[in-house]
């Protein structure tokens, strides 16, 4: 178990900011991570081993992409339990994101809301940062790091292709797996590439590239794509089956949801942005239910929106996701979820 109880720690961080508390919070586990600083939030990863995608997965609990956007703190991370933890989202070129004030706290709903847009360092030095973490050196790897790409906000949708190709090529040597976001409602026009033709396009010239890579390294990365919570049953089925013809390796639901109706009349609940935690459970859960049916038994899941609770792993897992990830509620329970979450899936597996 962790030195320092969450509880204690979570007041002061919730008296902050949130972006400022998320800075200082990602700034302790960088300069803490392979220290003794890192007892104040390490626990024993449970063991619930799980093969999927061809990768052999510790545990069935994992870290959502969008809390450690320029994979500083992998190895901090690591440290907390988790299985899998899933880093970014990197765009080729360095940018800012969204202007300031662009995260809020709904703690009445458990909830957040964001709209950082790919806020990182960019493509260099988030490679850098990957290949100085430790836990990726270790002969037995105690996790799976799966790397999450998307595209710059100056780049043209319809060059979109081009930054996803740029970022593969880059992050392909250092991942165990490598998700294509394409449904952060941040950055402009990005939802448009989950529709027909151009989610098709862009499938098509992703597994292209990675079939070159696979043969140029002698490995092949599984490849994930992350959809949004806000789609029609027969958007899902068209997602669903070009996944399929394209030979992607699994799928990532949901990211989160611009809907509104579960926080109407809460403070912060107008500001634009992706509202995540409780709130999205169920349009995720709804999602991964008809992904389940539209995709058969075998193809891998990963269901992520709206755990708080090891029931809501639990839940996700009997909807049909093969394993889970959590952010928000991390930051509103903090690491003693994942191992609560872990046990509970291996409990009822």
């Amino acid at each position: 178990m962790s030195l320092l109880p969450y509880a204690l720690a979570r007041p002061f961080l919730f008296g902050l900011d949130p972006e400022a508390a998320h800075d200082l919070t990602l700034g302790m586990l960088a300069r803490g991570q392979g220290t003794l600083a890192q007892a104040a939030w390490s626990q024993e990863a449970v063991a619930d081993p799980v093969q999927l995608a061809g990768l052999t997965f510790p545990n069935r609990v994992g870290l959502a992409a969008g809390l450690d956007k320029n994979a500083r703190c992998i190895d901090a991370l690591a440290a907390m339990g988790f299985g899998f933890v899933e880093v970014g989202t990197v765009t080729p070129r360095p940018q800012p994101g969204n202007p300031k004030p662009r995260m809020f706290r709904l703690p009445q709903a458990q909830a957040l809301i964001n709209r950082l847009g790919f806020n990182n360092d960019g493509l260099d030095a988030f490679v850098a940062n990957v290949q100085r973490s430790r836990v990726r050196t270790q002969k037995t790897r105690p996790l799976l790091l799966g790397l999450n790409i998307g595209k710059n906000a100056s780049t043209p949708i319809q060059e979109a292709t081009s930054d996803y190709l740029a970022c593969l090529n880059g992050v392909y040597p250092h991942a165990d797996y490598v998700t294509v976001n394409i449904s952060s409602p941040n950055t402009q026009n990005l939802r448009a590439l989950q529709s027909d033709e151009a989610l098709d396009a862009l499938l098509s010239a992703i597994a292209d590239e990675r079939e070159r890579l696979a043969a140029v390294q002698g490995r092949r990365v599984p490849l994930f794509v992350k959809i949004a919570p806000d789609l029609q049953p027969e958007q899902v089925e068209v997602i669903a089956a070009t996944l399929q013809r394209h030979g992607m390796d699994g799928v990532i639901a949901t990211n989160t949801t611009i809907a509104r109706d579960a926080v109407q009349g809460l403070r912060h609940a107008g500001e634009t942005g992706g509202l995540s935690g409780a709130p999205v459970r169920e349009a995720s859960n709804r999602v991964i239910r008809q992904l389940r049916a539209a995709l058969g038994p075998a193809f891998p899941i990963i269901g992520v929106g709206g755990i708080l609770s090891a029931q809501d792993a639990v839940d996700k897992i009997r909807c049909g996701a093969d394993v889970v990830q959590i952010y928000t509620g991390l930051i509103y329970e903090g690491p003693v979820l994942v191992a609560q979450a872990a046990r509970a899936i291996k409990a009822v597996r």
